[in-house]
């Protein structure tokens, strides 16, 4: 089944087997070469679409790009790959991972006609064609990126080292797809990408579909020599073997030569997939094949100038900058552009209205079969939404509220588990390496964590593993991130975990799946609604007894409150109950990206399953259980954000009630982050009524949350009763140490909660000094205690909630 690696296309194609007849190479040449038009025009020209009198300089664009490197290579593998579908009735979308490699695909889209379609502006004619040249990278229009508003799309590229975790997420548990995914030789060389690679090890031939991935190997990126082509071929064909791949190479400039062999290696690389899929159903044993990818050699900026001014332009890192600078104002310049675009010989290309002539049309498939407008690429037409079970029969029963403690995450693991029972071609679960560590392993009764690598007679024992998994882990946030976003946009539904201070690793990932849910959702009508991306952070800043500092970072929640607030939401649920209703409603939305904190380990209890379903609905509220100002004004409030925030303030409002019985304190809990936001701001806003009636306007308000104090402060400050608002958080404060220690390093704990109480609270001041100074007291005596028995005293590890 598997092919030598040795073997090659291009060894075929010297022995004399040309899959192409000349008269085909010339029909597909002629469509490359309009692809290729189309892709000068749109970066260099406004006007004059198809060169019926002389090029003038107010035809140019006012702003004149590069990028045009990868183009020609992105619409020669388009090309190919039309011919493939037609021949064989492919169903392929295509994932373009070279930066700023937007010409190279949108030429084939206005090809096409899809581009026509979905903007009728941008019609088939020397009209249409003059607007779809002036809208590329122009202000108020399309950037030079693969971006959501270019039909069949699926992968921006705006960041490089996505493009092949993208890939994989769209082929899992979709048997007929091809995804073809050209890599960027400068992308190559980013961590995500390279790690990437693995994908093929999780790649089941039974139940997924396939990868195809086409290394296009350009020699160059910006400015730098491409590291992959400055080793020797030996050297690049054993790092792909090594990588459990078949690799093919398609070498040249030529370009009738090359679409030989492009053509030849197609046809073995469509063979050995179908090959490889074929086997593995027909016998139900999914052995892992070492899948074909192919390495595209040509030169960067192929057909275009060899040499502007003296300089080398094609095969040269200058083809990505901009050659053509001064072409407003220097006549040669523009006679160069304007021979660059007549080389192409549009008018054999274009007939008298503009429109691709009848023997090229054929060229391309038909429907749903173009690339372009495969549903696969717009995952939105087929979503369907999850079957859910009823949350509320996870539910941890809670006799009496902050007496109880329970694990928070495992309920939600025993959840997920029948969440994937249910759903068992259109959900997954992603994290790296952590599934038991989060308490989530109650997925496994489900589904065993995916693996095609080999299997060792003592996996057996407790490995959780298998071939038809469902369960993905690889120590890779970005691959497994990739994974799932690559998956959520073909239509299907994911769950994402990780430890909250390592996920920081896909800070920039994150980002860029937020920009492309925004303008999607904001600013492309026609993509339709896909299912969010929900990311649980667990192993939470406050509990790591023994893996220090270096695991103390709840900064995360701070780069995603950065974000469009049409996009994204952030919720810290103060127990298991909360956590299981957050979920069901997270599971259940679109086009957000959902950011929950809930930490593993055992904490108390404080709300019931209908308690907890309402708390969550609204996303803030008092606690009347915690409070004592039922009927008049409170002196003070006291707020918490997050599980052991909330359990130490809960446990200063016990101390103040009992030393201090006179005093009303109004208890506030915040489950949605953006709660805290005004609502002019985030739709999960406030109202400024909603707050000052929750907060006071006057009054002092201790807030203690989870996260970096000053999250707080950024998003209330428009609030009147920012004034009055200080905050306790997390301060990089820590190492190893016990739970209250890393508290009251930190002035989150119970006690620094009084004392902040009594010092905001004006007729506290004098009043409470004995009680203010025993806090302190306490305060030293805890910590030494910690440093010389290794816990805290009991009365702190077994603390409930007294009333």
């Amino acid at each position: 089944m598997n092919r030598p690696a040795s073997r090659r296309p291009t060894a075929l194609i010297e022995q004399g087997e040309r899959p192409l007849a000349d008269a085909e190479v010339d029909v597909m040449q002629a469509y490359w070469r309009a692809c290729n038009y189309l892709s000068v025009g749109m970066i260099y020209l406004k006007d004059n679409p198809l060169l019926r009198e002389p090029l003038q300089s107010e035809h140019v664009k006012h702003r004149l790009l590069g990028h045009w490197g990868a183009s020609p290579a992105l619409s020669f593998v388009w090309v190919h790959l039309n011919r493939a579908i037609l021949k064989h009735d492919l169903d392929v979308v295509f994932v373009a991972g070279p930066g700023h490699g937007a010409p190279g695909v949108l030429g084939p889209t206005y090809l096409e006609g899809t581009y026509s379609e979905i903007y009728p502006d941008k019609s088939e004619d020397a009209d249409g064609l003059r607007k779809f040249f002036k809208q590329f990278s122009f202000p108020g229009h399309i950037g030079s990126h693969v971006t959501p508003e270019t039909p069949g799309s699926i992968h921006e590229g705006g960041e490089l080292g996505y493009s092949l975790s993208h890939a994989y997420g769209m082929a899992f548990d979709n048997p007929d797809l091809i995804v073809a995914c050209v890599v960027g030789d400068g992308e190559a060389e980013t961590g995500p990408l390279a790690t990437a690679w693995h994908s093929n090890k999780f790649l089941n031939p039974v139940r997924d579909g396939a990868v195809l991935p086409i290394l296009n190997l350009n020699g160059y990126k910006i400015a730098n020599p491409a590291i992959l082509a400055r080793i020797s071929h030996a050297e690049l064909e054993a790092l792909f073997a090594g990588y459990g791949y078949t690799p093919y190479f398609v070498e040249g400039s030529d370009p009738a030569e090359m679409h030989q062999k492009m053509a030849a290696t197609l046809e073995t690389a469509i063979a050995e997939i179908r090959a490889a899929q074929q086997v593995a159903r027909h016998t139900n044993d999914a052995v892992r094949p070492l899948w074909p990818m192919i390495v595209l050699r040509s030169p960067k900026g192929w057909t275009g100038p060899r040499e502007i001014n003296g300089h080398q332009v094609e095969g040269s890192w200058r083809s990505h900058q901009v050659p053509f600078a001064d072409v407003r104002n220097n006549p040669a310049n523009l006679k160069l552009l304007e021979d660059w675009l007549r080389s192409y010989r549009p008018e054999e290309l274009f007939d008298a209205d503009g429109r691709l002539v009848p023997r090229l049309r054929v060229l391309a498939p038909r429907g749903r079969r173009r690339m372009s407008a495969n549903p696969h690429a717009n995952g939105g037409v087929l979503r369907k939404e999850l079957n859910l079970p009823d949350f509320r029969n996870y539910a941890v029963e809670v006799p009496s509220r902050g007496t109880v403690e329970h694990e928070n995450t495992r309920p939600l693991g025993e959840f997920l588990r029948d969440v994937m029972k249910l759903n068992m071609a259109t959900f997954r679960v992603f994290g790296p390496d952590e599934t038991a560590s989060n308490r989530l392993q109650a997925l496994y009764e489900a589904s065993k964590k995916t693996w095609m690598a080999d299997l060792l007679p003592g996996d057996a024992d407790g490995g959780e593993l298998a071939r038809d998994g469902r369960v993905m882990e690889m120590l890779s946030e970005h691959t497994l991130l990739g994974w799932l976003e690559g998956y959520l946009l073909t239509g299907r539904h994911g769950f994402f975990h990780t430890y909250e201070a390592f996920a920081h690793v896909i800070d920039s990932m994150f980002n860029q799946h937020a920009k492309w849910l925004d303008i999607a959702k904001n600013h492309v009508p026609w993509r339709a609604p896909v299912a969010s991306e929900n990311i649980l952070l667990s192993s939470t800043v406050w509990r790591q007894d023994h893996n220090g500092f270096s695991h103390q970072d709840p900064g995360f929640i701070d780069v995603v409150a950065n974000k469009s607030s049409s996009v994204v939401r952030v919720y810290l649920p103060p127990d298991a109950n909360t956590l299981l209703a957050v979920a069901d409603h997270c599971l259940r939305s679109t086009d957000y990206i959902n950011v929950i904190v809930a930490d593993k380990q055992k904490h108390l209890q404080f709300t019931n399953i209908d308690e907890a379903i309402t708390h969550a609905a609204k996303g803030i509220g008092i606690w009347p259980r915690a409070s004592t100002d039922a009927g008049e004004e409170p002196d003070v409030v006291l707020a918490s954000c997050g599980d052991v925030a909330t359990m130490e303030a809960l446990a200063a409002a016990a101390m103040l009630r009992e030393r201090i019985p006179d005093l009303k304190l109004r208890f506030v809990n915040v489950v949605d982050l953006f709660r805290m936001q005004p609502a002019a701001e985030h739709p999960h806003g406030s109202t400024e009524r909603e707050f000052d009636s929750l907060f006071t306007t006057d009054r002092p308000i201790i807030f203690n949350f989870h996260g970096y104090p000053w999250l707080i402060h950024r998003l209330a400050y428009r609030f009147k009763g920012h004034d009055h608002l200080h905050v306790r958080g997390y301060k990089e404060k820590g190492n190893i140490n016990t739970p209250l220690e890393l508290a009251m390093l930190n002035e989150t704990s119970r006690f620094h909660l009084v004392i902040d109480v009594i010092d905001r609270v004006p007729k506290l001041r004098t009043r409470a000094a004995h009680l203010k100074e025993e806090m302190k007291n306490v305060i030293i005596d805890h910590t030494r205690y910690a440093h010389e028995h290794g816990t805290d005293r009991p009365e702190i590890a077994n603390w409930t909630w007294p009333y």
